[in-house]
């Protein structure tokens, strides 16, 4: 139910929506701001952003400072919160939150592959699509800060994974913004390269797999037997794409979570059906552990996150033929392991994917990108005069720790605080209690 609702031209010439309603023990405003598709052009071609301005109903929360909060991805909205939930509770007992949804995803002009279809060739749609990486990000951050917490009142940026990133990207050219910064599993390497990353992330990955089996021996022969069977045959998955070994080998991803190794287990435990074939309960965990329709940004953007100057040109498909380990003809021709892969994307999943199909050559196109701006500025950072804490995860499948330290070293003012009490998502597991010392740490109360 809709409580309230406005519509003005703010400063800037920008058009602002704005919406509120209740959830438990919350207020809600909507906030949708027109910002320009590229910034280097502020005459040009415009989109919409959109943000969820959560607020504690108790007195006073309305003056408290601003935090907004960037989402993982690339690609994913930020989750819709429902009342004080997860490391919400927490942090509106400081602050007065925006949940942003960043260009190209959930009600933020959305980037779809109906959408750009209507751009024409996959040519103009790769040079649309090369504008919405961490540093339009930040800029459309800035246009909003100006618009709804005026242009004289600086925010904090909580930066989860990939929105992490973007938080590194905002100290280094827009800290002027940022009252402060809070990362949780997104200090990214300054100058590394994709395949610098993935060299990082397939040793971690193998070693979650060695673990994984481990722990769980049994799923050694159900996964070579899953992986022989869909070797011999062609076998669909339930939106009628094919499930290959290769893809098979994708649902690693989970081996990031806390639970993910359980998870995996319980996969392995059952997948066929009484006539020897898989199952459909199986088939459609592994299609939605493995497909892009959520979040279709986050395949074809995802290597060009880590790109400034040359083209990534599929780091991650590249980088694999290091590790032998992967080849999954250790398991289909013989009597190894297979082992699952993590979070890589592979010139396969457009071919394979449906939601993929019409984003192939755009895709490709920008993986053969060159030129590519900095996210960075290391001079900058290395000058950093913002309040800045971040949580390291020693094991992190996703972000390499040592990537992390590197960069944290080389913010001046940032603490940084290493742990394997939490996996990649532990801002949400925590119950608050990741934020929480994040809070302290900016204070520096400890």
């Amino acid at each position: 139910m809709t409580a309230g609702g406005s519509r003005s031209t703010g400063a800037f010439g920008i058009i602002v929506d704005v919406r509120t309603y209740r959830q438990p023990g919350t207020v809600v405003t909507e906030h949708h701001v027109s910002v320009p598709l590229d910034h280097g052009r502020p005459d040009g071609e415009r989109i919409t952003v959109f943000a969820r301005e959560v607020t504690a109903t108790r007195p006073g929360a309305q003056a408290l400072p601003w935090l907004v909060f960037l989402q993982g991805g690339p690609g994913f909205a930020a989750r819709r919160p429902v009342g004080r939930s997860t490391w919400l509770d927490r942090a509106l007992d400081d602050y007065r939150v925006l949940l942003l949804d960043q260009r190209g995803t959930g009600r933020s002009a959305p980037a779809t592959a109906r959408s750009l279809a209507r751009l024409g060739s996959p040519a103009a749609q790769a040079e649309y699509l090369a504008r919405f990486r961490a540093d339009s990000i930040v800029l459309d951050c800035e246009l909003v800060r100006r618009q709804v917490c005026g242009p004289g009142e600086p925010w904090t940026v909580l930066g989860q994974s990939f929105g992490g990133f973007c938080a590194v990207t905002y100290l280094s050219f827009a800290p002027h913004g940022l009252r402060g910064a809070l990362i949780t599993g997104g200090l990214p390497g300054l100058d590394a390269r994709a395949q610098d990353v993935y060299r990082h992330t397939y040793a971690i990955v193998a070693a979650r797999n060695a673990a994984h089996y481990e722990r769980y021996p049994s799923d050694v022969a159900a996964a070579r037997e899953v992986a022989g069977h869909l070797a011999a045959r062609d076998v669909r998955l339930p939106d009628g794409s094919r499930l290959t070994v290769e893809r098979f080998q994708a649902v690693g991803g989970m081996l990031g979570t806390a639970a993910g190794t359980h998870e995996l287990h319980y996969l392995l435990e059952d997948p066929w059906d009484g006539d020897g074939g898989l199952s459909d309960r199986f088939l459609a965990e592994v299609a939605e552990r493995t497909g892009f329709a959520r979040a279709p940004l986050y395949a074809v953007l995802h290597e060009a996150c880590y790109a400034q100057g040359a083209a990534t040109r599929w780091a991650a498909q590249r980088v694999r033929a290091e590790f032998p380990a992967f080849n999954p003809a250790a398991a289909t021709d013989g009597d190894g392991p297979l082992y699952f892969t993590g979070e890589m994307v592979y010139p396969w999943m457009l071919d394979l994917d449906p939601a993929l199909f019409p984003l192939r050559e755009a895709a490709r196109l920008l993986a053969e990108r060159d030129g590519w701006p900095p996210l960075y500025d290391p001079a900058r950072l290395a000058a950093n005069a913002v309040p800045a804490a971040a949580a390291v995860y020693h094991d992190d499948l996703y972000v390499p720790a040592p990537l992390s330290l590197r960069t944290a070293a080389a913010i001046r003012g940032l603490r940084a605080w290493v742990t394997n009490e939490w996996e990649h998502e532990g801002l949400w597991a925590s119950g608050g209690k990741v934020l929480s010392r994040l809070i302290a740490m900016s204070k520096g109360e400890v």
